[in-house]
């Protein structure tokens, strides 16, 4: 199989939340790795009154978000700076067809992105655009799709929604937790302090419980979407 993975995650700081330990891992074992962010971020905070005030924000994420990657060995990262906890709001075959894009340009054998239930709507959406450009009509790249977690996000969700995440793949991280920190130290200002779930301490405890699953230091879980072998 090639080679070849695609991220997919709604907003800078999701795509190392949901498997910075995994990217580490995978281009350490030789793969690449390409990141898809969706949406801008930051803009529908209620404190970023000013335009000129949340511009200056969204190109500090940004450069945040090329500083993790970078770190993490990522070849890439696009966003397409879609409206910020808004995709709803944007036509979805218009969404599709900008993942379409960044798939025929990358040609990625395995994506990752986010699990359907998670409580955030472009958390959602950015699941239903990969699975539907990601449809498997004959001779198509995408081979296997896998869905990750996302702490205050996935763990949110209510407790009856129909989809609810239980994984059913894990990479041990026991050696990559440290990069997956790191990581996140690119995008401190998107982390909380503890007990909030997105604190450096949950996500460390969340990859050790993870890890106690299957009997390792440290894991990072997903659900299998795909598999063709």
């Amino acid at each position: 199989m090639k080679k070849q993975i695609m991220i997919v995650a709604a907003h800078p700081d999701d795509e190392i939340l949901g498997c910075g330990g995994t990217m580490s891992k995978k281009i350490k074992e030789g793969y690449r790795v390409d990141v898809v962010i969706m949406g801008q971020g930051l803009t529908s905070r209620k404190n970023d009154h000013s335009k000129n005030k949340i511009k200056e924000n969204i190109i500090k994420l940004k450069k945040n978000s090329m500083n993790a990657n970078k770190f993490i060995g990522a070849t890439s990262v696009k966003n397409l700076l879609l409206p910020d906890n808004a995709m709803d709001t944007v036509n979805f075959l218009k969404v599709v067809h900008l993942l379409e894009s960044e798939i025929l340009i990358n040609k990625p054998s395995i994506v990752f992105t986010h699990h359907l239930g998670d409580l955030n709507i472009d958390h959602k959406i950015t699941h239903q655009a990969v699975i539907t450009a990601c449809r498997p009509v004959p001779n198509f790249c995408v081979k296997k799709i896998y869905s990750f977690e996302v702490l205050s996000s996935t763990e949110w969700q209510s407790s009856s929604d129909n989809n609810p995440f239980v994984p059913t793949y894990f990479e041990d991280i026991s050696d990559h937790l440290k990069d997956k920190i790191n990581a996140l130290k690119y995008y401190d200002s998107e982390m909380r302090k503890a007990p909030h779930a997105r604190s450096y301490e949950n996500v460390e405890n969340l990859a050790k419980f993870r890890g106690s699953s299957i009997g390792v230091a440290a894991a990072e879980a997903f659900i299998t979407i795909r598999d063709i072998n």
